[in-house]
């Protein structure tokens, strides 16, 4: 076995053994065990162990003999080490003594640049000087001038300089005389060169020479006409431009590109970049709001086009903040209030009076739709009055006027006519958070709300609720009445219930932080109230007039014949008039589920069920009944009892016509079971006054000595 194989990695000693005995003894000493020799095993083990030991020696003696080697490379390292640190050393000296002297030698570059700069600038002024007067002197000699660069075109922007200077002299030269002529001359070719300045100007900018334009503009600073070049530069910069219908969506491209010429070719970018902006806004969006906002005979389109065109305005001016214009922080929103002032200061009076116009046509057309003629409603005092005489005598027909009228069962309530007011109402808030200014918001949001409530609420909810009201019959009918007013009343909670949500959803965000969120809240609660007072008073009456109609059935239908009938008589399990009253109970309570829901079905009910047990309670007592009578009571209350199971739903009127029907078993109970029915379940509670009132109702109450015989 090789000693190479300590080498390979990764080296396992286990695996090693196992490898060197394997060789040792063959495998067929494995497999018997008769031929394993331990001693030729030992052997092997002691032969490798001395090569381990061995090479064990090698491997020591190497590694000391590469330890030497790296000790001596790094005494060599450390000495070359120490050399470089004296040589930087011996460097920082020297260039310690170089900045010195560069100091020095500088200090004195300095000082000597002074005395020739002093020397100088006198010199410079003097020919400069001489050099001006030379130029005055041909400007006064009243010849034509003859210097080149006066008379050479191609030399303009020296010319510029000079003529500039002249001009300045000019100023100082004293009135009258020789000096008139010449400071004429001088005028007129001041002129002169600056308008053919501005001019090489316009033509440089239309070749895009933007390093021309930046020496003509430099020039032009100490011109006059310095401000017609940046008025120059403006309309070139606009030459190709507004040519689409919409100006907005050229304003900002255009103003990128502006924007870096202009920063290229002026000292002051920032107020040329301002007098862009403002051309742009005082000349094409103004001209173009004008033109769209020009025409108010068409009040929706007009307000449509104010908003749109606000919007775009402002979100135009959002991306124009990121320019600089000097020192006008605000100059974007002056000149957007310039722009939209005249339409805003009436703004809200526009809008409600569009408002008010429309909301107006949505209910002529309805009700003309209905062939309805809205007219004023009198209610309360003399016409609640006249209703009551009518109550009292059965008859319309006293030369006053009908009482009722029902409009065939229409209940003039419209959600078509609802959602397009409150489309309107939407629209026009949403208007008014943009148009309003922050002061005025919540005081115009109020007007809106204010057109809302009028034409909506009162116009249209109030108004069908009265109409409703007067629709109801009397509380004593002669006929059997038809009651619609459930309807009204469904369909009033659905419109104001829509009027609610608009309420949260937008007049409240707008008038949230303003004093104006009290008055809108107030409004609010006030218009429900008004409406809430007549759907209760329009209920109480529907529900007088099925009440009284139920009485009506009693009063002519039921007999006194009926519940004392001779023995002979034949047993009936119904008598008619309790058929009557429950089909047409059955018919008002599936009217009144069917038109309205949630808890207001369950309270209508209670109020009814209230009333319609109160009065079979009073009906029962009118009445003596034998034995075929007491059982002909019991079925009717027990046919009311189902009624009111299955169609009024509520456990309590269930309750009370389970106790009437315990009462009315007291009129067929045999005399000696009484005592024990009475203190039974559902009449233990009961007051004895009552208990006796239905005993006195039996014929045989003196006869059978029923007092004695129910005594406690």
């Amino acid at each position: 076995m090789s000693l190479q194989e300590l080498e390979q990695e990764p080296f396992s000693v286990h695996e090693f053994v196992e490898r060197l005995a394997w060789k040792t003894m063959g495998s067929k000493a494995r497999s018997n065990p008769e031929e394993f020799d331990p001693i030729l095993l030992h052997t092997a083990f002691e032969k490798m162990i001395n090569d381990l030991q061995k090479k064990n020696e090698e491997t020591q003696r190497e590694i000391e003999r590469l330890e030497s080697s790296c000790k001596d490379e790094e005494k060599k390292h450390w000495q070359n080490v120490a050399e470089l640190q004296k040589k930087n050393q011996a460097l920082y000296t020297n260039f310690q003594k170089l900045d010195e002297r560069i100091s020095y030698v500088a200090t004195k570059v300095v000082h000597l640049g002074d005395q020739l700069e002093g020397v100088n600038t006198p010199r410079a002024r003097a020919v400069e000087a001489q050099r001006l007067m030379k130029y005055l002197a041909e400007f006064l000699s009243g010849e034509a001038l003859k210097s080149a660069i006066l008379t050479d075109p191609f030399q303009l922007q020296l010319a510029a300089d000079i003529i500039q200077k002249l001009h300045l002299i000019a100023l100082e030269l004293p009135v009258g005389g020789k000096f008139d002529r010449a400071r004429q001359k001088i005028a007129e070719k001041y002129d002169h060169i600056e308008k053919e300045l501005i001019g090489e100007f316009k033509n440089a900018h239309r070749e895009g020479d933007i390093k021309r334009m930046k020496k003509i503009a430099s020039v032009m600073t100490n011109f006059k006409g310095y401000g017609e070049c940046i008025n120059a530069f403006i309309v070139e910069s606009q030459r190709n431009a507004f040519i689409k219908p919409n100006v907005f969506d050229e304003v900002l491209p255009l103003c990128e590109k502006t924007n870096e010429i202009i920063h290229s070719v002026f000292n002051a970018p920032e107020n040329v970049m301002g007098k862009f902006v403002q051309n742009i806004f005082q000349e094409k969006i103004k001209n173009h709001i004008a033109k769209q906002l020009g025409n108010r005979s068409e009040p929706e389109q007009y307000l449509k086009n104010l908003n749109d065109l606000y919007n775009r305005t402002t979100k135009l001016t959002s991306e124009l903040s990121g320019f600089k214009f000097g020192s006008d922080s605000s100059l974007l929103s002056k000149l957007t209030k310039g722009i939209f002032q005249s339409h805003l200061d009436n703004y809200i009076d526009f809008e409600t009076r569009y408002l008010r116009d429309r909301c107006t046509i949505l209910l002529h057309r309805y009700y003309e739709s209905k062939e309805h003629q809205k007219k004023q409603i009198q209610s309360g005092g003399i016409h609640d009055f006249r209703r009551d005489i009518q109550a009292k005598i059965g008859k319309a027909n006293i030369n006053i006027g009908p009482a009722i009228e029902d409009y065939g069962g229409e209940i003039f309530l419209s959600q078509e006519v609802a959602i397009n007011i409150l489309q309107e109402t939407k629209i026009a808030f949403k208007r008014c958070q943009v148009l309003s200014s922050t002061s005025d918001l919540g005081s115009n949001a109020v007007k809106i709300f204010d057109v809302l409530s009028q034409y909506l609420v009162v116009e249209h909810i109030d108004y069908a609720l009265e109409l409703g009201l007067q629709a109801i019959p009397l509380s004593d009918p002669k006929t059997e009445p038809v009651v619609y007013f459930f309807d009204v009343v469904n369909q009033s909670n659905t419109l104001f219930h829509l009027v609610e949500k608009q309420f949260m959803d937008s007049l409240l965000p707008l008038v949230l932080s303003s004093p104006k969120h009290g008055v809108c809240l107030k409004r609010k609660r006030e218009l429900k109230e008004q409406l809430e007072n007549k759907i209760d008073q329009g209920i109480d009456r529907a529900l007088n007039s099925i009440i009284g109609w139920v009485r009506q059935i009693l009063s002519t239908e039921q007999k006194k014949t009926d519940f004392k009938p001779d023995d002979d008589a034949t047993m009936l399990m119904l008598s008619p008039a309790c058929e009557k009253v429950v089909k047409f109970v059955a018919k008002q309570a599936r009217l009144i589920s069917e038109s309205l829901d949630g808890k207001n079905v369950e309270i209508i009910m209670m109020e009814l069920g209230k009333r319609f047990h109160r009065l079979i309670y009073e009906h029962v007592q009118q009445f003596y009944y034998n034995i075929i009578g007491g059982m002909l009571v019991i079925c009717d209350v027990n046919e009311y009892r189902k009624l009111v199971k299955e169609e009024f739903k509520v456990p309590l009127l269930s309750r009370l016509f389970e106790v009437l029907h315990s009462l009315c078993n007291l009129l067929v109970v045999v005399p000696e079971n009484l005592k024990t029915v009475i203190t039974g379940d559902h009449l233990a509670e009961l007051d004895e006054a009552v208990v006796s009132s239905f005993l006195q109702l039996r014929c045989d109450y003196k006869t059978a000595k029923i007092a004695n015989q129910v005594k406690r």
